[in-house]
């Protein structure tokens, strides 16, 4: 085949292939065209152009969020690099193999006042799990050898027990045109096996009698990828009488036998309460956890105990409260946990306890939704309650994903937010890059600020008829309006609500996106229908509401007094 001269490329293009990369998002530049030629001549590769890097980095974070494979991303030199930070810090935090490979000038150019140079070989360290730093020239003794076990070793890691971003720069030297015949998949390949991990027998046995009723468990999930084997092992434990399962809208967990509402709950109940409700043990599975109730609560239930499972870099303790770190996956461990748990007898009312309190809390919530004028919380029940069952769904972070927290989430397919960091920088693009691999409708749901934020996903030649967006169009930063921290300071609406100047309808003209908007639950109702139906272009619904009223009726929902309308 012919390929670029530069033996490191290719020995590069054969690695990604062997090592299971099957999609490379590229960015044009000059000092990469010998990584692009080497990449996008091969078969097995499919390649992605996108100019800006930022977005570039956040749609192959929803490629690999959707597939589960490592997504490979190829920039230039210089700040191009650093364009790549905010989707590779949200791949860290949420343990998602991207593959970051930089094109550098040789390291002898570095600070002389030389075009496009700067320190790229650690620019991202604290937020990728391995780098390394290739050579401009291999012809060196072992040169070769070095640079496979380099390459190999590297991405080896960006997949081997807790997944995540890795580094590779690669320092390319003029000429950069030139090219030569490579024999394909020439490199040396280094494979890696990894037993299953389970606990013995004796152990799991011991960790059952400890939480065995009356003693009262609740397991809490945070967000997580669909897992069957998973989903089946909780649904044993949470038809346990002492065992209470928890679940969000992003931790992709569905069952009767779950709470997957838990701030509705928790908002409904007395002091009184919450004391004879809480847990004597609580076990937290997947990443971070949205609902600000439920970590203020547990982290003020004196002598609590508190179970962590998961394969983690550090110790995580978010309730203050960790006595357990298993370093394992949730999966095999909660299976053997539930196998031994079933051979107690004990006698326990609180899960009945529980879903009591879940049962009242979900007949407030649809009293106060049929009662609450038009607002965000209303809409966002019409869009929910409305959603075909086969979409996945990307929620922005802001007030989508606090709203989604209140909603029935057990009809939807898939839910994810960029929680692993919690931005608003990147969530329009990791959808979009979601729908290049998912074959169904990808669904955003967004706030009027974050899909501001990041308008150049639109530009994107990847952009289909299977994506999909609703912008909840509420005079900015919604959120603001909302938490106490800047709610109450008059320079809200200046400084932090920021209204925006979003010219929804022009951008999707020019993009030849399909356009619908509502103002009213009567023109939801008419736009929404139209807007699922959309199957010959991608298409934006934006919803108008009330600014302030939103943000009043959203408070009223947690104190349960609905505001007076002027």
């Amino acid at each position: 085949m012919l390929s670029t001269s530069h033996l490191s490329c290719n020995i590069l293009a054969d690695l990604l292939i062997a090592h299971g990369v099957k999609h490379v998002v590229l960015s044009p530049g000059s000092r990469n065209t010998p990584l692009i030629i080497a990449i996008s001549r091969r078969e097995d590769l499919k390649c992605h152009v996108v100019i800006d890097e930022r977005s570039a980095a956040f749609i192959a974070l929803g490629m690999s969020i959707q597939s589960g494979s490592p997504v490979a991303i190829v920039c230039t030199s210089g700040t191009a690099l650093l364009n790549y930070a905010p989707a590779v810090a949200e791949a860290y935090y949420r343990h998602i193999p991207l593959v970051v490979i930089s094109a550098d000038r040789p390291e002898e150019w570095i600070d002389q006042d030389d075009s496009q140079t700067l320190w790229q070989q650690d620019a991202l360290a604290p937020y990728v799990k391995r780098s390394c730093d290739i050579c401009a020239r291999i012809d060196f003794p072992n040169g070769k050898w070095w640079t496979e076990r380099m390459i190999n070793d590297v991405l080896l890691e960006a997949v081997n027990s807790r997944p995540g971003p890795v580094h590779i720069n690669v320092r390319l030297d003029a000429p950069l045109n030139t090219q030569t015949d490579y024999e394909t998949r020439s490199a040396r390949v280094i494979s890696m096996v990894t037993p299953p991990q389970l606990l013995p027998v004796a152990d799991v046995r011991n960790l059952a009698n400890t939480i065995a009723a009356p003693h009262r468990v609740m397991i809490v999930a945070g967000f997580h990828e669909p897992d069957y084997k998973l989903n089946r092992s909780m649904m044993r434990l949470a038809s346990l009488p002492n065992v209470v399962v928890m679940t969000e809208s992003i931790s992709n967990l569905h069952s009767p036998l779950f709470m997957n509402r838990i701030d509705s709950t928790l908002c409904r109940l007395s002091e009184t309460e919450k004391d004879s409700l809480r847990p004597d043990t609580v076990i937290t599975l997947g990443g971070a956890i949205v609902s600000r109730h439920i970590k203020d609560w547990l982290r003020n239930i004196p002598k609590l105990s508190h179970w962590h499972i998961g394969i983690s870099h550090t110790t995580i303790d978010c309730f203050k409260h960790l006595t357990m770190r298993i370093n394992m996956d949730a999966a095999p461990f909660l299976s053997q946990l539930a196998s031994a748990m079933s051979r107690q007898k004990g006698v326990s009312a609180y899960s009945q306890l529980w879903h009591d309190a879940s049962m009242r809390a979900s007949e407030f919530h649809d009293s106060y939704i049929e009662k609450a004028p038009w607002s965000d919380i209303k809409a966002m029940a019409h869009i929910f309650s409305n959603i075909p069952r086969s979409w996945n769904v990307h929620l922005s972070n802001g007030t989508p994903v606090r709203y989604a927290q209140l909603m029935d989430n057990m009809n939807i397919h898939r839910s994810e937010c960029n929680r692993g960091v919690s931005g608003i920088d990147g969530c329009t693009s990791t959808a979009l890059g979601s729908s290049a691999v998912f074959k169904g409708v990808t669904l955003l749901i967004s706030g009027d600020m974050s899909f501001q934020y990041d308008i150049s996903a639109l530009s994107s030649e990847i952009l289909s008829p299977r994506f999909k967006m609703i912008v909840i169009c509420n005079g900015g930063g919604g959120i603001f309006r909302f938490i106490k921290a800047t709610s109450e300071f008059p320079e809200t609406e200046k400084y932090l609500a920021v209204g925006t100047n979003l010219p929804l309808s022009d951008l999707c003209k020019g993009y030849g996106i399909s356009y619908f908007e509502a103002d009213s639950c009567e023109s939801l109702s008419h736009s929404f229908s139209q807007f699922v139906s959309e199957s010959e272009r991608p298409a934006l619904l934006a919803i108008h509401t009330p600014p302030k009223l939103s943000a009043d009726v959203l408070k009223g929902y947690f104190t349960g007094i609905l505001p007076e309308q002027k």
